[in-house]
């Protein structure tokens, strides 16, 4: 299927690299304005974008902005779409409060804008992907902190994102969550689940791993606890538990199998037993903590 789209960019100056492009959702003229460009620091351009297959590779700088706009914009579900070799297609950016410049020219942007604007300039990261909100905001979401969740980051209608949680590029949830962890790239919550506060499931950046991590429907994760098995619907893992593949759980009939075996399975309840510190897992139900609240999350 192929997609194209008109988009504007930030163009750097000095070197011509393209630092972002903005895709408007609702297939407005993109026109944009900032202090760095009136400091001749960027330039803007108006591009046009066409995709001809999401399952290749990105070509460019621009067909890697329309790719995580698409998942923003929940145009494409997270490990749908080709996001292989991104980060070398993508420029690192000083990402500041008067537009996106590059790194180099922090200094000169400061003080260009104290001589003409007299204003403070912040810079709130320097990375190669920027805040969603400043390019995405999706209906009917909370998002605490707006700093940690990144443009790629798929957002179901009815989500919170409390101030300590995050959601990675190619991540997201698929409905009603609250999220008060981590969801790292390539992770994807299902409907009605809770990340609790300081939860972490692991993605497929770290060490290069492939193999995507899920959960399921009314999951809950505990706070401080963590992933790096699937979990089908109505599961729940402890607070303070962290159950990797490798992690040995003792079966309701006596038997001890690796996690992995485990994985995706659904009604389970993995908990640590306080007597003799050996991970068991239960088999439980979706009445067993009661489910998102849902006036948190009439949005």
């Amino acid at each position: 299927m192929s997609i194209s789209a008109v988009g504007h960019s930030w163009v750097d100056a000095a070197s011509g690299q393209r630092l972002d492009v903005w895709f408007p959702q609702d297939g407005s003229e993109p026109v944009r304005s900032c202090l760095a460009q009136e400091l001749g620091l960027v330039q803007g351009e108006v591009v046009t974008t066409e995709i001809v297959n999401l399952d290749d590779p990105a070509v460019d700088t621009a067909d890697v902005w329309l790719r995580l706009h698409l998942l923003s914009q929940r145009k494409a579900k997270p490990n749908s779409i080709n996001l292989d070799g991104i980060f070398g297609l993508l420029t690192n950016v000083a990402w500041t409060s008067a537009g996106p410049v590059a790194p180099n020219q922090v200094d000169a942007l400061r003080s260009l804008a104290g001589q003409k604007a007299g204003g403070n300039i912040s810079v709130t990261s320097v990375d190669k992907f920027p805040r969603m909100t400043d390019y995405v905001v999706p209906s009917g979401v909370r998002i605490g902190n707006a700093d940690r969740v990144r443009l790629g980051a798929y957002l179901g209608e009815g989500t919170t994102v409390m101030h300590e949680g995050f959601i990675n590029f190619n991540a997201g949830t698929l409905g009603v969550a609250m999220v008060e962890g981590r969801i790292s790239a390539g992770v994807v919550v299902g409907a009605d689940s809770d990340i609790g506060g300081s939860a972490s499931i692991m993605g497929t950046l770290s060490g290069g791993g492939k193999e995507t991590i899920s959960v399921g429907e009314n999951c809950l994760l505990g706070a401080n606890s963590g992933i790096g098995i699937s979990l089908g619907d109505n599961c729940i893992v402890e607070a303070g538990l962290y159950v990797t593949s490798g992690t040995i759980v003792a079966m309701p009939d006596g038997k001890n199998l690796k996690a992995s075996e485990l994985s995706g399975t659904a009604g389970l309840l993995y908990r640590r037993n306080s007597m003799t510190g050996q991970v068991e897992v239960l088999v439980t139900d979706k009445t067993d903590w009661g489910g998102v609240q849902s006036e948190l999350h009439a949005n």
